[in-house]
């Protein structure tokens, strides 16, 4: 999306955090930033993010209030986002210190995984036709609690976490007041 209209009402009015981000001069990945001040404008404007832009050149001193109002906020957003890049990269880095063996299970499981399905599903119906075997399918629903299990612990076992207090969360007892 274009957003030159956006982006000059921007330094017109005196929220030079907006016209930075806008044009892409904050930010290291900078999509989710902008599209983040994009929402913002859209909500306090009322109208979806994709007729931010529209409304700037209709409608512009609708929109410089709005700027106004989110320029405000931004600094404390910009800040949180630097921050949350900083921690990516600082956890990549300890990381690369481990050795290769406690991070390894990781992409090995994935690569496991991988051959498994690809497996079950293609190579082994391919060489029961070709060699004229008997080769038995692997049960699918052991396959996927496998594949369950190693997402589970993959994604830090928030996953298991949050499913358990879901699905089996308080109830009273023991446990707490209901």
């Amino acid at each position: 999306m274009s957003a030159s209209a956006l982006i000059s009402l921007a330094g017109a009015v005196g929220a030079p955090l907006i016209e930075r981000v806008l044009a892409r001069q904050i930010g290291a990945g900078r999509a989710e930033l902008v599209g983040d001040v994009l929402a913002e404008l859209a909500g306090a404007l009322g109208v979806a993010p994709e007729e931010v832009e529209p409304l700037a050149r209709a409608d512009p001193d609708r929109v410089e209030t709005a700027l106004l109002d989110v320029e405000a906020t931004l600094g404390a957003r910009v800040a949180l986002y630097t921050e949350g890049l900083e921690y990516q990269l600082a956890a990549l880095q300890a990381g690369q210190g481990d050795p290769v063996w406690m991070r390894a299970w990781r992409p090995a499981g994935m690569y496991v995984l991988g051959f498994l399905w690809l497996w079950a599903i293609v190579l082994l119906h391919v060489a029961n036709a070709i060699w004229r075997l008997a080769l038995p399918q692997p049960d699918l629903w052991v396959l996927f609690q496998l594949t369950a299990l190693y997402m589970t612990l993959y994604m830090g076992g928030h996953t298991f976490k949050d499913f358990v207090s879901t699905r089996w969360g308080r109830k009273g007892g023991a446990g707490g007041p209901a």
